[in-house]
């Protein structure tokens, strides 16, 4: 990983940064499919989940999904950051953290979704390497 590591959000701060989440049971009430669809794409890592609240349950930040299911620009995004040693929270934390210097106001997932997924990745890959 590069020399200034992305701190470890804790679980409080991850999960109000993040905002808004869907548990797999509303994932898959959103997406009209069934759980163990939901599940599949955790496994495959087409969304990223993080155990929030009392219960520690399962949930998805709802921003990972467009009208039609998982974005798919972020699978690319998530491979680059786990391949530089980042853990799932971290990634999350990092996509969800406002980021001044980015072409739009917001964080990294901001940008993803007004279409500059290039810009994230390389900056995902500076992060990473």
């Amino acid at each position: 990983m590069s020399e200034n590591p992305v701190p470890q959000p804790s679980e409080q701060s991850l999960e109000s940064l993040v905002g808004e989440w869907l548990t797999v049971p509303d994932a898959a009430e959103r997406l009209g499919v069934p759980l163990s669809r939901v599940r599949q794409l955790i496994a495959d890592r087409e969304v990223l989940a993080a155990r929030i609240g009392e219960r520690h349950v399962p949930a998805i930040p709802a921003k990972f999904f467009d009208e039609s299911g998982p974005r798919p620009e972020l699978r690319g995004t998530f491979t680059v950051l786990a391949d530089g040693g980042m853990d799932d929270g971290e990634i999350i934390g990092w996509l969800f953290t406002p980021d001044p210097t980015l072409p739009v106001e917001g964080a990294p997932i901001d940008a993803i979704r007004a279409g500059h997924k290039t810009e994230i990745r390389r900056r995902a890959q500076e992060l990473a390497f």
